[in-house]
């Protein structure tokens, strides 16, 4: 099951609150009950979601889900209850795919989502609390996004959040005279997003870019990718030559707050000497930059709730194509979760039948037939064994899509008086 919480239903700063804890519901989760045996948990600019593998009810999980996340991020129970929908069967595989797709995503279409979906799997992984049907989804998920890339016009795109707010950033540039090309940028952050602002900025002509890291790795990202790399201590001087600063650091506090902006823009002057227009660019859901300084003179503030206004969210057939690759994916996810089902029945049934198979040409041996013989008896016996195991193994699969895997594990223990393992349900 799946509880999730996107921009589609609430408020980015209670998005924001949801996942200030995010690291540690995961662990908080298994540790807090021992039914859970898996959770990951996706949290990016625009949604939080908790993916769980249990034994226990659907509504027991979820609450322990719950009572984690309201501990972590800090918000009142019945809050974040009222924030997280809970999707249970099919829908979470359905859910999930369209998620890595960028079919759900604030901007259509973009690809950003899909590294953030694999890098759920990997912390999850690191942090030991993924489980073999979690894996299972993830990796299909990841599979199904790149099928919607590649088999729709969706992968050529380019469609991204930095690529909105870039874009608005062009247009208020060019509004007052300037040139995106042109502009000084100053990037804050190191993490993915920061990576592919970077490659979006050179895409658009930009190349006087530098480098600033909260948390010291300026240097290494810069060396790595051929920028500037801010020194410590030298953030104020950065922000008074730059055009548009650009922030995705996901600190846990704002990098840039009024005072300093107010203080850069009296030293960030025009040809002329008048005092130039600075764009800030504030891509982290934590709010890297203090949201006030959009009411410092001469700055304009673009974050998240700006990119989500001008967002395209018409449905073209580009979109329904990729929801079909969805449908089609979260089906084969489901046929195959479905036939592990009866996948114990059939073993046993093979392997009574192997039995069986294996008792006859022991005692033919036993009466002193020659290996010859044997050996041809054995062949017969195997190929017969192969056609009356074949209808039955046809069968199998066909129970578990209708949904019937239960029926057939008790036909196949009345029917040879076999006993079945029972796997926990999932």
């Amino acid at each position: 099951m799946t509880l999730t919480a996107s921009h589609r239903d609430l408020d980015l700063d209670v998005l924001e609150q949801l996942s200030s804890g995010a690291h540690s519901v995961a662990k908080q989760v298994v540790s807090d009950s021992p039914a859970i045996t898996g959770c990951v948990v996706l949290a990016t600019c625009n949604r939080f979601e908790v993916y769980l593998e249990t034994t226990q009810a659907a509504g027991d999980a979820a609450a322990v889900a719950t009572e984690a996340v309201a501990r972590a991020s800090g918000l009142p129970h019945d809050d974040v209850v009222a924030s997280l929908q809970p999707r249970t069967g099919p829908e979470v595989a359905r859910h999930l795919f369209a998620v890595a797709s960028g079919l759900d995503s604030m901007v259509l279409g973009e690809r950003e989502v899909a590294g953030q979906v694999r890098r759920a799997l990997e912390t999850a992984r690191l942090d030991g609390t993924t489980s073999a049907t979690l894996e299972r989804l993830f990796q299909r998920a990841s599979r199904t996004s790149r099928a919607v890339g590649s088999r729709t016009p969706l992968g050529s795109t380019g469609r991204s959040v930095v690529g909105v707010a870039l874009d608005i950033a062009a247009h208020d540039l060019h509004a007052v005279g300037l040139d995106l090309a042109h502009a000084c940028v100053l990037l804050i952050g190191t993490g993915s997003y920061a990576g592919a602002t970077l490659t979006a900025l050179r895409a658009r002509g930009v190349s006087q870019v530098c480098v600033h890291s909260p948390s010291g790795r300026a240097e290494q990202f810069a060396a790595d990718r051929g920028i500037e790399a801010v020194p410590p201590g030298g953030l104020g001087d950065h922000l008074s030559r730059a055009d548009i600063v650009v922030s995705c650091s996901g600190a846990l506090g704002p990098v840039v707050d009024a005072p300093m902006v107010t203080a850069a823009r009296a030293r960030h002057r025009g040809p002329a000497g008048a005092p130039r227009p600075m764009l800030l660019v504030d891509l982290a859901l934590r709010h890297d930059i203090d949201p006030t300084v959009a009411h410092v003179p001469g700055v304009r503030l673009i974050d998240l709730a700006t990119v989500q206004a001008h967002s395209p969210h018409t449905v073209s057939p580009a979109v329904d194509a990729g929801l079909l690759i969805v449908e089609e994916s979260a089906q084969a996810f489901e046929d195959a979760l479905a036939e592990q089902a009866v996948v114990p029945a059939v073993v046993a049934l093979r392997s009574h039948v192997e039995q069986v198979l294996g008792a006859e040409v022991t005692r033919l041996r036993a009466r002193g037939a020659d290996d010859a013989t044997v050996e041809q008896v054995e062949r017969s016996l195997r190929r017969f064994a192969a056609a009356m195991l074949h209808g039955p193994t046809v069968r199998a699969r066909a129970s578990a899509h209708g949904g019937h895997p239960e029926e057939y594990r008790a036909a196949v223990e009345m029917l040879f008086g076999i006993d079945v393992p029972r796997p926990p349900a999932p």
